[in-house]
């Protein structure tokens, strides 16, 4: 075990108890405010987004709980409708469905990645231009979109709406040593040395940015996009927490290495058990994830710090989510995401700030595409009408906006083997022994729903999948939470019928009539 410091103090925690007074009118969201009568009425806002962080590893840390979950109000349906980081964080930046932005994959060569992102255009128009618009400081600090910056004009690109950049652009940023970063269009490399560890070196950059920015620019809020490489493979944890949970293992859920997988589709069906070796390195990796988030709730705790500090922690919201959730071992699967499951889309979501209820907990389905209308109506900025998703303000008053959605897209069309474009380190490492990298392929193409109970005629929470090959997926998650038993084939044809005519409804909307989609299930 290697040597590690104590843990950091712990700073008092203020509650926040200032109502935010910008005044909106709710409509799924905000297309029409007007901007705010002074800078200093609108609220900092510091998001966090989290690699790989699914709900089981962010609820054993401690840390992260006492910072943020007492603190502030928990959505315990945030779901992902598409598990892969660069289709998530396109989505994120632009409050769009993969089906509108055309990223689907981590890749240029399967028309994904952030080449495809940028040579769409589509980083003219995200939540940094609306913000940087609207008044705001805006800072990024952090992992981008995967493949950034190959394609782009330069190695030191910094994409429109920032004020202030730091993004590796080399190296091996994902191992948290040994990098390179274009800190406002000069490359810095990082190395070895434990004050080089990636998570440290975001959060002094942060919390720089936000003292910086209070003491030269006392009237002008600022938003801050916080993206660490952590929990994502390979997990590697500061020196400091290096070996402090030995006898972690992943949860042994009922669907953990799933004895019998014959209701199943072909790309499980086909999968062998688990073997003890491998269920040995799912346990491994596991315990790594849980000692490099520790890391992350330094930031959050330094973060925390520098804004009280500076007097202005009670005007700020802080966000932390993660890009996608993680499955380690359910269904025979080894360590990755992007499938229909559970632990792949649901990831966590806490607020806190001026007004959010300390504690509270919201069960209605909210998305990452909400997070960018969210970001614009807290701001006073105005977000444009091809946004999908809807802003989570009410929720943050303690109230629950009537109508909200029923239902839910999942969509899917990754690459089914292994990454071989691996250019400079920075695309996605491949997650060891995943799925789709396995010889027997993993999830084809597929679209599928999932709806509140009550929505179809059947009182029951239904996931619903339909893949390209024919086959199809259907779990009732209020008796079946873990996914075990398929009912799709002893499914009337009347719902399959309802289920299918909702998907094709949502997978060709945007905007508005999305929106209106996800209210009105089929008759």
């Amino acid at each position: 075990m290697s040597s590690r410091k104590p843990h950091r103090h712990r700073s008092k925690l203020l509650v926040a108890l200032l109502v935010a007074s910008a005044s909106t009118t709710y409509a799924g969201v905000k297309l029409d405010s007007s901007p705010a009568s002074a800078a200093t009425t609108q609220p900092n806002i510091v998001f966090i987004l989290t690699d790989d962080l699914n709900e089981d590893v962010f609820g054993k840390d401690a840390g992260l709980r006492t910072l943020l979950t007492s603190q502030g109000t928990t959505f315990n349906k945030q779901f992902v409708e598409l598990s892969l980081c660069c289709p998530s964080r396109t989505s994120t930046l632009r409050g769009q469905f993969a089906h509108n932005t055309g990223i689907y994959t981590n890749e240029a060569a399967s028309g994904g990645g952030f080449q495809s992102v940028h040579s769409k255009g589509l980083e003219d128009s995200t939540v940094a231009t609306w913000l940087q618009s609207a008044g705001y400081r805006t800072g990024f600090f952090g992992k981008y979109l995967n493949g950034y910056p190959n394609g782009a004009p330069s190695s030191t690109y910094i994409p429109p709406g920032w004020t202030r950049w730091f993004s590796p652009n080399g190296g091996s940023p994902y191992s948290e040593y040994n990098y390179d970063v274009n800190d406002n269009g000069t490359t810095v490399h990082f190395g070895s040395a434990p004050a080089d560890y990636g998570v440290d070196v975001i959060s002094r950059r942060l919390t720089t940015f936000i003292k910086n920015t209070t003491t030269d620019y006392p009237n002008k809020p600022f938003f801050t996009y916080v993206a660490p490489y952590i929990p994502h493979g390979p997990a590697t944890p500061p020196p400091r927490y290096d070996g402090i949970y030995p006898n972690a293992k992943a949860p042994r859920t009922p669907s953990f290495n799933e004895d019998d997988v014959s209701d199943k589709p072909a790309w499980i069906r086909n999968k062998p058990k688990l073997t003890a070796a491998q269920i040995n390195k799912i346990d491994a990796f596991y315990e790594k994830r849980r000692e490099s988030l520790r890391s992350v709730a330094d930031l959050v705790q330094d973060t925390i710090d520098a804004l009280q500090a500076q007097g202005v922690l009670d005007n700020t919201y802080i966000v932390f989510t993660s890009d996608n959730g993680f499955h380690q071992g359910q269904h025979r699967l080894n360590s990755g995401k992007n499938t229909a499951f559970e632990e792949d889309l649901n990831v966590p979501l806490v607020i806190r700030g001026p007004g959010v209820p300390a504690g509270a907990v919201v069960n209605a389905f909210t998305l990452n595409v909400d997070l960018a209308p969210t970001f614009a109506e807290l701001a006073g900025a105005t977000a444009p009408a091809f946004v999908d998703g809807r802003s989570l303000v009410p929720f943050l008053r303690g109230t629950t906006p009537s109508p909200w959605r029923l239902a839910f897209l999942n969509e899917h069309a990754g690459p089914r083997t292994l990454n071989t474009n691996t250019q400079n380190n920075l695309l996605e490492p491949q997650d060891p022994g995943d799925a789709q990298a396995l010889a027997t392929g993993g999830a084809p193409v597929y679209v599928g729903l999932r709806a509140k109970p009550n929505t179809l005629g059947v009182n029951a929470a239904l996931n619903y999948v339909a893949y390209n090959t024919g086959e199809h997926e259907l779990y009732d998650l209020s008796a079946d939470p873990y996914q075990l038993d398929n009912s799709y084939d002893s499914a009337g044809l009347a719902l399959k019928q309802r289920l299918e005519t909702w998907v094709t409804s949502l997978k060709s909307a945007s905007g508005q009539a999305l929106r209106d989609a996800e209210e009105n299930p089929p008759q």
